[in-house]
């Protein structure tokens, strides 16, 4: 018997901070939060979601900012999951 098993991201889901400034160029608005989901999977079917990503970029200066690196502003705006 073959079983197809692993790991495989899910959807990114993209959200606009407005009214956020960019803690490095002091920019409001710039800042975009993309969120990645990792699941496991049994011949392609997700079973349950294993981690989750999160990553802001300012489309200004262009700097990414990591989930540590989050500041408080960022996170109220994004919400608590």
């Amino acid at each position: 018997m073959i079983l197809f098993l692993g790991t495989r991201p899910g959807k990114t889901e993209i959200k606009r901070l407005s009214g956020v400034r960019c803690p490095f160029c002091n920019q409001t608005g710039t800042l975009t939060v993309s969120r990645t989901s990792n699941y496991f999977h049994l011949f392609w079917v997700k079973l349950f979601k294993i981690s989750t990503s999160k990553l802001a970029e300012c489309s200004h200066c262009k700097r990414v900012y990591y989930q540590n690196e989050f500041t408080p502003e960022m996170e109220n705006a994004i919400g608590i999951d």
